[in-house]
Order: structure tokens, then sequence, then C-alpha cells
């Protein structure tokens, strides 16, 4: 990786780790704003900020399970049974009058200290307390195993069969905030479609259908083209009012039509639906009804 001077790392692992930090949340606007561009940048970086956002909208939309207490009550004789294994050893109690004299430092008169012997037994018994924190222990940690596996396992059956369609809607959402913190949300400036389409068409060889909604309130004033996945495809860009609406459009070989599909989250509406011919991915910060509209006007003016 080149060096850059924003202050962030410039070798993999650390930028990998940057990523994390940024899908967590845990950066401040400089840094956020500084990863960012790195991101918008590097299509490599893009793929895995994209991976990232994806595995964990997974995770979050992943039914919590449902622990009986039978559940409960085995996994608390499994920790019992870890403990109780070791007890013997631990609380065997020498006989008194068997242990070494151990010698104390007690204070006397005037301040001073003097030597006593003696003999005082180990206790090396664990209190009551000591044995309800052990137990309570090894039962969070095996419940936590145990959860952690089913959730995993869960993720993974997922990913199996709807990873692709939610890593490109994670995909086209990172594309969209991006675009937000960029010095121009667009590649080419026009609000003529006579103009987008042939410019899309130059660079990657095709271009989705692009009314003019502008008497509807949705002014077409552009268009970029995005790199999901590895490959570019076509995004247009409308404006309503003060929000920007990216709309990208996959083209699709023999694909099938489908209806408006929600997919919104993360403070952003994401609505998509099919033609046959393009999977179109609609993005905004709008409020999802006015999305709707939008996607209602673009669907009947691209017939």
């Amino acid at each position: 990786m080149t060096g850059h001077d924003d202050g962030l790392p410039n070798d993999p692992e650390g930028i990998r780790l940057m990523i994390h930090a940024l899908v967590d949340g845990e950066l401040d606007a400089a840094a956020a704003l500084a990863v960012e561009r790195r991101i918008a940048a590097d299509p490599a970086l893009a793929a895995e900020h994209a991976r990232i956002v994806a595995l964990q909208a997974v995770v979050s939309r992943l039914p919590r399970p449902d622990v009986s207490d039978a559940f409960r009550a085995r996994i608390a004789a499994i920790g019992m049974a870890g403990i109780e294994q070791q007890a013997p050893a631990e609380s065997a109690e020498p006989q008194r009058g068997a242990s070494p004299a151990l010698p104390r430092l007690i204070a006397g008169a005037g301040g001073g200290q003097r030597r006593e012997t003696g003999t005082r037994p180990f206790q090396t018994r664990p209190s009551s307390k000591t044995r309800l924190f052990g137990s309570f222990d090894w039962r969070a940690l095996a419940a936590s195993i145990v959860i952690s596996a089913v959730l995993a396992s869960g993720a993974t059956q997922w990913l199996m069969f709807n990873g692709a369609s939610d890593s490109f809607a994670a995909a086209v959402a990172s594309g969209h905030r991006r675009s937000l913190l960029a010095a121009s949300p667009i590649d080419i400036v026009s609000s003529d479609r006579h103009t987008v389409k042939p410019w899309l068409d130059a660079r990657i060889g095709v271009s989705p259908p692009a009314p003019d909604l502008a008497q509807d309130g949705y002014a077409l004033i552009g268009g970029r083209v995005e790199v999901i996945a590895d490959r570019p495809v076509p995004a247009l860009v409308y404006r309503h009012r003060e929000h920007l609406i990216t709309l990208v459009a996959e083209p699709q070989q023999g694909g099938s039509a489908s209806q408006p599909e929600d997919l919104s989250s993360g403070g952003f509406s994401l609505v998509h639906w099919s033609d046959g011919a393009f999977s179109y991915w609609a993005i905004s910060d709008m409020e999802r009804p006015e999305l709707d509209d939008f996607v209602a006007r673009f669907r009947k003016a691209a017939v």
C-alpha cells in the first residue's frame, strides 16, 4: 500500500483494524473521515468494508436463542461437575499440629515489633463465597460457548443462502455514504439523460434507464461508476429537495422481475427491485414513504 499523510496506518492489517473500528463506531469524526476517504480511493478496502458491514448486519438480524430453564440447569450442572472434580485436591485440610511453624510479626508496646512463632493450620478449603463465584464463572463460560456456537452456525447458514444479496446491499449503502463525504457525489454532472447514459456506456459498456423526473420533484443531477464485488456498475443520482438518491443498477442476464423490497437499515431507506434487465437498489436518507414514491415514479417512467 502506498504511503499516506492522513495519520492512518499504511500496513494492510493496520488499516483493516481501522475499518473494523469505523464499522463499530469507535473512531472520532476526523479519523472516521480519513478512513472513509481511504475506502473511497481503494476498491479492495471498499470490498473489505462492505464484507464487514454485511456480516455485522447478518449477525444483528439473527434471532436470539430462547434458552429454556432445563437447558440452563444442564449448563449449571456441567459447571458444578468441573468444580467438584477439583474440590478434593483443594479442600484437603492438614491435620492440626502437622503444619510448619509460621513466624508472625506483631505489634508490641511502644510501636515496635516482636516475632511470635506458633502453629497455625493452613486454610485451603474455599470459602462459600469463593465456591459461589467459581460456580457462576463456569456456568457463564459454558453458556457463552454453547450460545456462541448456535449463533455462529446460524450466521453461517444465513450467509450461505442470503450472503450474496446482503453483501451487495451493504456495498450499495457504503457507496452512497462515501459519496456524501466526497467532494462531489457524481462523476458526470448533467441533468440530461442523453449525456449521462452515453457517459456510463462509454466507460463500463452498460447504462440503465435514466428518466427525467424533475417535474415530479426528483431531478437527475448526474451519475457515477460504483465498484461492487470487483465489478463496475452504473449509478444514477437524483435530488429531492435537500436529499440525494443513489440508484445503482446491476445488469442481469435472464433475470426475472420482482416487486420493491424494503431493506432499510442504519439510518438509510433502501429499496430493491428488478425489471428483468436490471436489478435496482435505491438508497437515500429520505423517509421511506418518499423513497417509495420515487421508486414508483421511476418504475413507471422506465417502462
